[in-house]
């Protein structure tokens, strides 16, 4: 099963990139996780928050692909713990489909992406950096992945 991280923000600081590459490499075997970086939406004086969520939608509409199962990640969406991650790595690769986690930019999601979602899910309560999420996503897709495999990572 292949999960594409589809995220808003692109030209990262190096820590974020080896942060994800780290833990992107780790995963072996049955689960591959790739990385999709789109642009932000140019941010103009005389344009809305809205405006500029829409226009990453757009983005984030035109890269998925049909085979996939698009799960967002958003504040309002459901608090999961490693264990139950690691049960839904396993229920998901029961579908036979793809995965996109999609992450949005600063501004967050606009309700276009929101409505495709078949998972919203919830790192945190808190609000955390978009860029800080990506390497975040990728160790608890690893330590979720370690968990089902019987690896002590998780210990």
């Amino acid at each position: 099963m292949n999960i594409r991280l589809i995220c808003i923000g692109q030209k990262m600081p190096p820590w974020v990139d080896h942060g994800y590459q780290e833990f992107a490499k780790r995963i072996n075997g049955d689960i591959r996780l790739k990385l999709l970086e789109l642009p932000m939406a140019k941010r103009v004086k005389n344009q809305s928050v809205e405006q500029f969520k829409r226009r990453e939608a757009e983005s984030i509409v035109a890269a998925l692909q049909p085979q996939e199962y698009p799960v967002v990640l958003d504040v309002l969406g459901k608090s999961i713990s490693t264990e139950d991650l690691a049960t839904k790595l396993n229920q998901w690769k029961m579908l036979g489909q793809d995965i996109a986690i999609i992450i949005g930019g600063p501004d967050g999601l606009a309700s276009e992406v929101l409505a495709l979602a078949r998972e919203k899910l919830s790192l945190s309560k808190l609000t955390l950096p978009h860029p800080l999420v990506r390497v975040i996503v990728a160790e608890q897709v690893y330590r979720a992945w370690s968990l089902s495999k019987g690896h002590p990572y998780h210990k």
